[in-house]
């Protein structure tokens, strides 16, 4: 398919209804993790502890995931996470153990790590480079939304089965998306072709973590670092609302619809920002993103009341909202034809890490300093990653950067 007759609208839906279902069903347990394991036996802290499992099992399957993916292909793989993700939540419900249920959500995390980098890998693939932009925004829009939908689904059948309920929709949703991304259709062959005929050395050379990791080691140190910052903003922001909200004396209502609002904002403004990716280029939307978070995280410590969190919280959420599909879309745009799913891996990987040390930052300050330094450190964290982005990102218009990254 060329990209002048190329129709996203044909492969929409297996290609981004899996992705949906998926974020439907993390979105659907994420809220009751913390109450299970206190309904099972389990202390505050180590509810809290539960709950980053999903962040670490994704972490280390980074890796492995390639693998995975690079021997069995993007469908299947998929498929498989979507079922091993099933079979999480069915352990998690009804096993009753506590430390069956910690491995339950680990597995979760796991099943994470497969499922984004293989859906990654195949709309990679699937999509001309000129609209990939779109395909990849609108693949995190997606999974935005399914996140954002899955309690609401959950909550309907924890009023009617208990809060084993939610795990029940988690495991509908997730053996969906199995059945969907099983019926995904195959690459065009012209794409495919082209694949094969990118260079046969590289072919022959059978590409490896570490062979990958060494030719891309200039740009896993430069733009790569960007993505890190980037991806521990993000993970920060989450926690700043409620906590700042909390410190203020908003009561728990109050900071739930100033959550939602800014997450409503986030799911709007996705597509818009995938187009300005195709059309002016990558940095035109990865620099304003992070500069806008970054201010917006620097003025929430100011803030006093409902009004002024809430537009705080919007500016927020505007900012993380157009940069939708902003990681995936660069991880797409310099991963080498010959070794791609080992790139995702590793790009991925250092995505997690930034994720994971975001919020241990911003704790460690608020430990030592005070909660309003620990959100301006936060805000400083996203103007440094709008400057590394500015400065690494090719902004020329239309051009694939992966060429300019493929000599180390």
């Amino acid at each position: 398919m060329t990209e002048e007759h190329f129709d996203l609208r044909r492969i929409a839906f297996a290609a981004f209804g899996p992705s949906f279902l998926f974020g439907l069903g993390e979105g659907a347990i994420l809220p009751v993790i913390a109450l299970s394991v206190r309904q099972l036996g389990g202390s505050v802290a180590l509810a809290a502890l539960v709950v980053t499992l999903i962040g670490i099992g994704s972490l280390v399957t980074n890796i492995p995931a390639s693998l995975i993916t690079t021997r069995y292909g993007e469908r299947w793989a998929i498929v498989g996470a979507a079922l091993w993700g099933a079979l999480a939540m069915l352990i998690c419900v009804l096993v009753g153990s506590l430390w069956a249920f910690a491995a339950g959500i680990f597995m979760v995390g796991m099943s994470s790590a497969v499922f984004g980098l293989a859906r990654q890998s195949y709309l990679t693939d699937a999509v001309p480079f000129h609209y990939r932009a779109r395909a990849l925004s609108t693949l995190g829009g997606v999974m935005r939304i399914g996140l954002f939908v899955g309690p609401f689904v959950a909550a309907a059948l924890i009023h009617a089965m208990g809060i084993g309920g939610a795990y029940w929709a988690g495991i509908g949703a997730l053996l969906l998306a199995a059945a969907v991304a099983a019926r995904m259709p195959d690459l065009p062959a012209p794409i495919v072709a082209a694949d094969k005929a990118a260079g046969l050395a590289a072919a022959r050379a059978a590409p490896t973590i570490r062979s990958v990791g060494n030719q891309y080691r200039r740009l896993f140190l430069t733009v790569g670092i960007g993505v890190l910052l980037v991806s521990a903003v993000r993970a920060s922001r989450q926690a700043v609302i409620p906590l700042w909200a909390e410190s203020i004396g908003l009561e728990a209502a109050m900071t739930s619809l100033i959550y939602g609002l800014a997450g409503g904002i986030d799911m709007l403004v996705f597509y818009p920002a995938g187009k300005i990716m195709d059309r002016k280029g990558r940095a035109w939307v990865a620099v304003p993103s992070m500069t806008i978070m970054g201010v917006a995280l620097l003025l929430t410590p100011f803030t006093s009341g409902a009004t002024t969190l809430l537009l705080a919280s919007l500016l927020i959420g505007f900012g993380n909202g157009i940069g939708s599909g902003m990681v995936m879309t660069l991880g797409a745009d310099y991963s080498p034809v010959a070794g791609r799913a080992h790139f995702l891996g590793l790009w991925r990987l250092m995505s997690d890490i930034g994720s994971t040390a975001g919020p241990g930052m911003l704790s460690a300050v608020t430990a030592l300093v005070s909660l309003a330094a620990g959100i301006a450190c936060t805000g400083i964290l996203g103007l440094a990653a709008a400057g590394v982005l500015w400065y690494w990102i090719p902004r020329t218009r239309g051009d694939n950067p992966r060429q300019q990254a493929s000599s180390p």
